[in-house]
């Protein structure tokens, strides 16, 4: 049987809380030919299409934006937590489950006008992806679409970034938290 992206995602119960079902991609990282075959897939949609340029988000979406980068031969930018980045930044703030976080970009990482691809491992609510969306765009960049590799449908975060109006690409979904 031949096996999916999915196949080589491992699930660990109660982690990090109880209740909780994480889905831990680097099983799939550590895997060459998992990994070949995710980065493949999250750029199947986008070919023929100007990229200039992959955001990854902290910090699996640097490890999946930095391959798919390097396939396009274009540059990579993170996107990280307040404080990680050095030199002059802009930040958004976005919410969490409980209390609120904050996002960094350099303030000279985008071009105006440039194609962006954001890139991550995981959508659940979205609101990571959202702040990133708003960095790159208070840069004048143009986000091209959002590709994850696992999507938490129940959380909702699909269908919050396709009312932002955004094109989101995902390679499998699990249902739960």
């Amino acid at each position: 049987m031949k096996k999916t992206v999915r196949d080589y995602i491992r699930t660990i119960a109660d982690f990090p809380h109880e209740g909780i079902m994480f889905r831990d991609v680097t099983t799939l990282f550590a895997d060459a030919r998992g990994f070949r075959m995710a980065i493949d897939q999250l750029l199947h949609p986008y070919a023929g299409e100007r990229i200039d340029k992959v955001v990854g988000l902290e910090a699996r979406g640097f490890i999946l934006g930095g391959a798919i980068a390097h396939q396009l031969t274009v540059g990579f930018v993170p996107i990280r937590k307040k404080g990680k980045l050095p030199g002059q930044t802009i930040s958004q703030a976005y919410k969490l489950e409980y209390g609120e976080a904050i996002m960094e970009i350099h303030e000279d990482a985008l071009q105006p006008g440039e194609r962006v691809l954001i890139v991550d491992d995981l959508l659940a609510t979205g609101g990571t992806c959202e702040a990133g969306i708003k960095l790159v765009e208070r840069l004048g960049a143009a986000v091209v679409g959002c590709a994850f590799v696992v999507d938490l449908p129940e959380l909702g975060g699909r269908k919050l970034l396709e009312r932002l109006g955004m094109s989101v690409h995902v390679l499998c979904e699990f249902d739960g938290a």
